[in-house]
């Protein structure tokens, strides 16, 4: 076995007990009928909500972007947690927090959800990281 192997291991990965990982995800979902309610305060507190639910199912948000009517996040999470796990969990988490803070919310979106039930989610390579993070960051730019 080469030992030089070990010395080119990213220093991106993770590692945890019998395992390595590295695992990037650029994850976007857009508000019911593609409503621009998430404007103002309410961005900043949909952001907010976003990053408590995230740390508390130990996801690592390193960019996020929440436009009118949806919303761009590359994040990294433990192979233990299911994908799609997660996206329920924040969709659901800040749809609750907002609706209990901003009832006239769901009065705009006739009384129903706040999120449209289908996401995008890509994985993101090292190649593409960096691409990924300035399309993200440059959102509100364009």
């Amino acid at each position: 076995m080469d030992n030089n192997a070990v010395n080119n291991i990213s220093s991106d990965l993770t590692y945890g007990r019998g395992y390595v990982y590295s695992l990037q995800y650029h994850l976007v979902w857009c508000t019911k009928y593609r409503k621009g309610v998430l404007v103002g305060n309410i961005a900043d507190e949909i952001r907010s909500s976003l990053q408590t639910t995230a740390e508390e199912l130990g996801i690592t948000i390193e960019v996020m972007e929440v436009m009118p009517d949806h919303i761009h996040m590359l994040f990294q999470t433990k192979p233990q947690l299911r994908l799609s796990d997660a996206v329920k969990i924040l969709k659901g988490n800040s749809a609750r927090w907002l609706f209990l803070s901003h009832p006239e919310i769901k009065k705009q979106l006739g009384g129903g959800h706040l999120w449209n039930p289908s996401y995008c989610v890509v994985t993101v390579s090292d190649r593409s990281h960096d691409q990924v993070k300035r399309y993200i960051e440059t959102q509100k730019t364009r």
